[in-house]
């Protein structure tokens, strides 16, 4: 595994660390006035979700850790687990379902995602980036309200309320942004 210097690690990043995996979630570069440069990081637990707040140096050397990425299919959710599927081998794997978050209704049945493994062990996934949804509530298109940025609240079929543009109406099926959970577009 490549060793990097603490000023190296990225948002991202999987590092071995106090005899763990962690993902490297927020990372801000401190430069005082007195003394050396150091990166404050904000570190994920990849086994057991506990964070940690840890400064490292520049000189400081980490562990950076590849995970193999394989896309699966989600076939269902069991007492708080997800179960996914490879669609090569057939083998399945369970991941807890806190694992995603507020993406969690964004995880439709079928759908292919990203599961990433270390040693065999699947250890995180990602819902794509856009996934499409439909409006099941919104509120009528008003004629003559045109004004650049004015939003609608709308609820989509999987429960999450989002802000979509006048134009776009209640049973229309819209491309959504998981990341930032935003309308991007028209289906």
């Amino acid at each position: 595994m490549p060793k990097i210097n603490g000023n190296e690690i990225r948002p991202g990043n999987v590092l071995e660390h106090n005899g763990g995996l962690w993902a490297a979630v927020k990372v801000d570069h401190v430069k005082p006035g007195k003394g050396g440069a150091f990166a404050q990081v904000e570190l994920k637990n990849l086994r057991n979700g506990s964070k940690l707040n840890e400064r490292f140096r520049s000189a400081d050397k980490v562990e950076r850790v590849r995970l193999e990425q394989k896309d699966m299919q989600f076939l269902y959710e069991d007492d708080g687990q997800l179960i996914f599927m490879d669609t090569e081998t057939y083998e399945q794997v369970q991941l807890p379902a806190d694992l995603l978050g507020d993406r969690r209704p964004f995880l439709q049945d079928g759908m292919t995602i990203v599961v990433e493994f270390h040693d065999a062990e699947a250890l995180n996934a990602t819902v794509p980036q856009k996934v499409v949804c439909k409006i099941v509530e919104t509120e009528p298109v008003v004629k003559g309200q045109t004004a650049a940025n004015s939003f609608k609240p709308a609820v989509l079929d999987n429960g999450v309320r989002i802000t979509v543009p006048p134009f776009v109406g209640q049973d229309e099926d819209i491309v959504v942004n998981t990341e930032t959970m935003e309308y991007s577009e028209r289906a």
